[in-house]
């Protein structure tokens, strides 16, 4: 007797994984030809590259960008399946033969909240790694055919006793190089109260990144209440590598799933303020619940019987909503990393809202 039920389960699942899959295709093709064509008009006007370059740069860019947009995905994909379900009839037959609408809507918010599992732990990371790969190719490409200058940074390391805060005027950095110009570094010592107590200043012509520690050349260091020493060389401890020193500044979003424990921890010592991080951090683990709650938003809005009419409006609604959530969710993102609001409470609200949403709907088109 529940042999029926689960095929049925398995066949709307199916068709939802499809549509999902198809919105996912459509979805990723206009946010690649839009990146082909800005990285075009940006970087192919003043830098002569070939189709096949300029189409390796979209594969890099591509993907962190089609990750924010994945809750669109489940939303338009779920609901074409559903309404196409439901325009053959299916979903009648299904419920006339007694399946409940919940025994097909739960196996499709599982699945995608699996697949937002998938996205977190593995998409995430690979993205922020392909889009690292993008920023160090378009750098390289601009440092040799316009070299850039006047770039000013500021970068801060340290531990609990100590602070170092660096100011360069330029950059440049490689796949495996982070090398300053015009460098001053400032030391700072961290009293019992938390007071910062300045100690010492260095200044270089330049400053490389190694392994452990910062190389300088044509060095000048001034003391308080002494005259200042010059060198040839310097190396001073450094708690950076290579990523981290670029992800000190970095935005939020580029910084993947793994790494972000270890940058709140970094920026947390340096002194700088990790609520940006830590909202990014808590919206990766809430993106499974969103792709759920869209999922579950989707069905509410596409399971209106054909035979009441005004299924397309339903449907539009429905679209409308999705997009309330998208920007209810950017909305909480900004006074998050700004900590007007928690957080947590940033991250969690919109796709807690949006489920709540969606069950009830279901509740109200189900059980009346």
């Amino acid at each position: 007797m529940s042999h029926p039920p689960l095929r049925m389960q398995f066949y709307v699942l199916t068709r939802t994984l499809i549509g999902v899959g198809a919105a996912f295709a459509v979805v990723a093709s206009v946010i690649m030809l839009v990146d082909f064509v800005e990285l075009s008009r940006t970087l192919g006007g003043g830098i002569d590259l070939s189709f096949f370059q300029l189409l390796g740069l979209t594969l890099l860019k591509s993907p962190s960008v089609i990750l924010l947009l994945l809750p669109f995905v489940f939303l338009f994909g779920a609901m074409g399946a559903f309404v196409a379900l439901n325009r053959r009839s299916e979903l009648v037959a299904m419920r006339a033969a007694g399946v409940s609408a919940w025994r097909f809507v739960l196996p499709a918010a599982a699945a995608a909240f699996l697949i937002g599992v998938a996205t977190i732990t593995v998409l995430n990371p690979l993205a922020a790694a392909l889009n690292g790969q993008f920023e160090d190719r378009r750098l390289a490409l601009a440092d040799d055919h316009a070299p850039r200058s006047g770039k000013q940074i500021w970068l801060r390391q340290g531990d609990d006793g100590h602070q170092i805060v660096i100011h360069a005027k330029s950059y440049k950095m490689t796949d495996e190089v982070v090398q300053l110009t015009g460098v001053s570094l400032f030391f700072q010592s961290v009293g019992p109260s938390g007071a910062l107590d300045f100690s010492r200043r260095v200044e270089a012509a330049r400053a490389t990144l190694m392994p452990g520690y910062w190389r300088l050349s044509e060095v000048r260091e001034a003391l308080p209440g002494s005259e200042s020493i010059r060198s040839e060389q310097l190396s001073i401890a450094s708690t950076l590598d290579h990523r981290s020193a670029m992800e000190t500044f970095a935005v939020p979003g580029t910084v993947a799933l793994w790494r972000l424990p270890d940058t709140i921890h970094a920026a947390e010592l340096a002194g700088y303020s990790a609520a940006a991080y830590r909202l990014r951090l808590q919206q990766l683990l809430a993106t499974p619940l969103l792709f759920s709650a869209m999922s579950v938003l989707a069905a509410a809005f596409s399971l209106r019987l054909m035979r009441l009419g005004d299924l397309a409006g339903l449907a539009g609604a429905g679209v409308a909503l999705g997009f309330a959530v998208f920007f209810l969710n950017q909305f909480c993102g900004a006074l998050g990393a700004t900590e007007v609001i928690p957080p947590f409470l940033a991250a969690w609200s919109p796709p807690l809202l949006a489920l709540l949403s969606g069950v009830t709907l279901l509740c109200y088109t189900e059980d009346g």
